[in-house]
């Protein structure tokens, strides 16, 4: 018998499972905001990486590191929680990462050293991975097809109004309080925020059906072949490289923008417009994406993606490059990515309901390794002007293209793809 709450398309909860009823707005906000808890540990503390280097005596481009090492451990992080939460339940998983998140946060407070602050975030961001790789599971728990892909963007909506405010809180917080270190005890109180949310309103998505083994030859199975079926592998691979681009331009931004063009206190504002611009498309994704389908609006959106690049590193070889030429080109890219990101991640995970944790884990491993690498290298070529950046967005934009033409056997822009359990 199906819950009354519901939408159609969806599955119904477990048995066990129906506590207070959880309804699709409330979902989708929840999990935006988990996933937000990552966005805010990495994007709270790009207005002080300034102070901070002088205060933990960091040299040059190594102020990266505070951003670049949380990306690439939670990166690495993520192919852990997925195979737990299919044996024990998203749940117990989800609170594991929410309190390593809270915990690590207010060590970060207390570090003493540049070494050992790099240490801590690393733990942080390989404990607290559950974070980014259960949403996307209990989500695909409930619905699938063009359906999830909805769903997605509006999480996606919500999601990157955080990385939109972010740099604004921490200005904030920097202004107010005068030491870097409070904002990671932000950090801490947004996961206890979240941590009596889940606890208070979120059942057990996973079905009694679902379960799996701990047993390192079935995880292994179930993500090798989460990441080698060819009708999917292409759209990991695709978004792990657009992505790594945009990872490059939270690394350096702070350079960029508040140094190398000038902008100084308008970092947070210009920053909040182009993740603004983001978070705008993912909404407009998710009014058009059930009838036109996932990979026309992806496919669509990649190409434009591939043209907009192009422009950014024809002005970023100019000699003249003004802050007013470069801004609008990455609000328009980060907003191309609104129609790329949830778009691909929703078709990658199309096939795999019964092992949605291990499939979610592995995926995201790929994208947040690949993305961080990537990111972590476009930031720290940064020479003082935009050329690297540039680069990096058009040479992945091809290369993501030619991983979606081998998933998808050369044949673009499909049909809308209808909700299958």
């Amino acid at each position: 018998m199906r819950n009354d709450h519901l939408a159609s398309g969806e599955r119904p909860l477990p048995d066990r499972a129906r506590r207070p009823a959880i309804g699709e707005r409330e979902l989708i906000w929840m999990m935006a905001l988990l996933m937000a808890c990552n966005a805010f540990g990495i994007d709270a503390i790009l207005p002080a990486l300034d102070e901070l280097a002088g205060s933990l005596g960091a040299q040059g481009n190594d102020r990266q590191f505070v951003v670049g090492v949380y990306l690439l451990a939670a990166g690495f992080g993520t192919l852990i929680p997925g195979s737990f939460a299919d044996r024990f339940g998203r749940r117990p998983v989800l609170f594991a990462a929410l309190g390593a998140y809270i915990v690590l946060s207010l060590a970060c407070a207390a570090a003493t050293s540049f070494t050992q602050l790099i240490v801590l975030r690393a733990l942080q961001g390989f404990f607290a991975a559950g974070i980014i790789a259960l949403p996307p599971a209990i989500i695909r728990d409930r619905v699938g097809g063009d359906k999830m892909a909805r769903m997605m963007s509006l999480i996606f909506v919500i999601f990157l109004l955080v990385p939109a405010v972010a740099p604004s809180i921490g200005q904030g917080v920097l202004l107010l309080l005068g030491d870097w270190r409070w904002i990671f005890v932000a950090m801490a109180l947004l996961g206890v925020t979240m941590t009596v949310w889940v606890y208070v309103r979120l059942p057990e998505t996973l079905h009694d059906d679902d379960r799996q083994e701990i047993n390192i030859s079935v995880i292994g199975r179930n993500m090798r072949r989460a990441v080698t079926l060819r009708s999917t592998i292409g759209y990991t691979l695709a978004s792990a490289l657009v992505f790594g681009g945009l990872f490059g331009f939270i690394n350096s931004s702070q350079q960029l923008i508040g140094e190398a063009f000038g902008a100084g206190d308008m970092f947070p504002l210009l920053f909040a417009f182009c993740a603004g611009s983001m978070a705008l498309a993912n909404w407009s994704n998710s009014r058009i994406v059930e009838r036109f389908g996932a990979r026309r609006v992806s496919h669509s959106a990649l190409f434009l993606f591939i043209v907009v690049s192009a422009l950014q590193l024809w002005f970023a070889t100019q000699p003249n490059e003004s802050l007013w030429t470069f801004v609008p080109l990455m609000a328009a890219n980060m907003s191309l990515l609104g129609f790329i990101g949830a778009n691909f991640g929703s078709i990658a995970m199309q096939p795999f309901r019964h092992i949605a944790g291990a499939a979610s884990s592995a995926q995201s491993f790929l994208r947040m390794t690949t993305g961080a690498t990537l990111g972590a290298a476009v930031g720290y070529a940064y020479d003082g002007t935009a050329r690297p950046l540039a680069l990096a967005l058009l040479v992945s934009a091809i290369m993501s293209l030619l991983f979606v033409l081998y998933s998808e056997r050369g044949a673009l822009f499909g049909p809308p793809e209808p909700e299958v359990e």
